[in-house]
């Protein structure tokens, strides 16, 4: 399995790079196809173990926002709006300003005695020593925009949807959405619930088709993912995998059952060592969205999958504005890559751009295959609230 590309590109080329291959050299053939039938498809998802380990709670109501992007000055102007709600409301009434200037000399300590409070017993600047212990972990990871591990600006916005449309040789090949689902708990933890789903269109899905989802959880306050639950439903295989990043304990456990045309059922379980801060490979599509990405800086953070620890970077190589169905978007692209026991290893010739704001969108994704390119770009956006 080559780790790297399923890191970045997994959930788009190794279900359409299937599909794009079957239909270059069937140039479309009249055969339909359709799901794989398996009677005992309701059972894949039973995985005791998981179930054990794992507790879920959901809200029975999902608050989602309905109105959709038309084209980008709708966005910004949707977006506006609710930051200008937002900031009027934080801001101080006059009255509590008043307030604050009577009552502040009251809470103010005499000079001496604040200077010698912040003196540890050692006689060390505590203010230095808190600056120094709070410094955002791993220190692989760049700490501007941060507050220690949660970002000053939350990208995230529940119901916000993302929706692309996948080509291959410039041909519509499926559609590939991102979601921000309201917020849950996992075992007991405040958790944001992302989704990626794609699937093939009509024209495609005569030669292969593909409908595949996934929910990824990952913890609120340290921005690591806890569980994801994939589901694969293909003309070739029938698939229901989870996964569990237990950050007490510093183990991953992936469970799955799946049943093919060739092999019919399999089972796996496996478990592994994780490190610590470590996104696993589809919450690190998200975990890219919380950096700055200054043109010419690089970033990076810990990626682990299938038993191996690597580290994910990319670097911001330019500004841009990208011309799509929304109209014209401010972006920036991304170069990505991929550390393995030491060893750089470039993901090839793939791009990565995200709209160049606080929320980081991921607006287009370009990868190149054995046969031509997949580009993968975004048709609609619904920006969502603040969760």
């Amino acid at each position: 399995m080559d780790v790297g590309s399923q890191a970045l590109e997994g959930f788009l080329v190794d279900k359409f790079s299937i599909a794009a291959g079957l239909f270059a050299v069937s140039m479309l053939s009249a055969c339909s196809t359709s799901f794989l039938k398996y009677e005992k498809a309701d059972q894949l998802g039973t995985m005791d173990e998981f179930e054990k380990a794992v507790k879920i709670e959901e809200p029975s109501a999902p608050a989602t926002e309905t109105v959709a992007a038309g084209n980008t000055k709708d966005v910004e102007a949707k977006t506006a709006a609710k930051d200008e709600k937002t900031t009027a409301a934080a801001k101080p009434t006059k009255e509590s300003k008043s307030s604050k200037a009577v009552t502040a000399p009251a809470k103010t300590a005499p000079a001496a005695k604040a200077k010698e409070s912040s003196k540890s017993k050692n006689g060390k600047d505590k203010k230095s020593e808190a600056a120094v212990s709070t410094r955002r972990q791993p220190v692989i990871e760049d700490d501007a925009g941060f507050n220690g591990r949660r970002p000053i600006v939350d990208p995230f916005r529940v119901g916000e949807e993302v929706v692309h449309d996948v080509s291959y040789f410039k041909m519509s090949a499926g559609e590939l959405r991102f979601k921000t689902l309201p917020m849950a708990t996992v075992n007991g933890r405040k958790s944001y619930k992302h989704n990626i789903a794609i699937k093939t269109i009509s024209l495609f899905a005569s030669v292969y088709t593909v409908e595949d989802n996934i929910d990824i959880f990952m913890d609120y306050e340290e921005l690591t993912p806890t569980v994801f639950e994939l589901h694969v439903k293909e003309s070739g295989q029938l698939r229901e995998a989870k996964m569990l990043f237990d950050n007490n304990k510093k183990t991953a456990t992936f469970w799955e059952k799946k049943v093919t045309k060739q092999d019919g059922e399999e089972e796996k379980r496996e478990q592994w060592e994780l490190e610590e801060y470590a996104q696993n490979v589809y919450s690190a599509i998200y975990y890219m969205r919380m950096f700055q990405w200054d043109v010419g800086k690089e970033y990076a953070f810990r990626v682990s999958n299938d038993k191996e620890n690597l580290v994910f970077s990319g670097k911001a190589i330019r500004k841009e504005v990208l011309d799509t169905e929304l109209g014209p978007m401010k972006a920036i692209v991304i170069q990505p890559n991929i550390t393995l026991k030491g060893k750089f290893k470039p993901i090839g010739e793939n791009l990565i751009w995200l709209s160049d704001d606080e929320h980081k969108y991921i607006l287009r994704i370009e990868a190149k295959i054995k046969i031509g390119t997949l580009v993968s770009e975004v048709v609609s956006i619904k920006p969502g609230k603040l969760p």
